[in-house]
């Protein structure tokens, strides 16, 4: 194995561990951005009001993005996969 074919895996991991993580992480930044100004507006400050909030709003955005994450997923063991009969060669 060269250098070269491990850090081309390196990246390609990086990328898709980036891009799936991606659609939740940013719901849950503007969730909880919302819920901030709100805080902000009304003068309440509870620590504890945003994790509800978050929590559903990413298991929302997997529930709708779940099918093409798996897709892409199963897109990415298959390169894995036949990565790793090239290399046996």
């Amino acid at each position: 194995m060269t250098p070269e074919l491990v850090v081309q895996l390196a990246r390609r991991s990086f990328e898709t561990t980036l891009l799936l993580a991606g659609p939740l992480l940013i719901a849950s930044l503007v969730v909880g951005l919302l819920i901030s100004i709100f805080q902000a507006v009304t003068s309440i400050n509870e620590a504890t009001l945003t994790f509800a909030p978050k929590i559903v709003a990413v298991m929302v955005a997997m529930i709708i993005l779940f099918p093409w994450m798996m897709s892409y997923m199963g897109d990415f063991t298959r390169e894995i996969y036949s990565f790793i009969a090239t290399m046996r060669r």
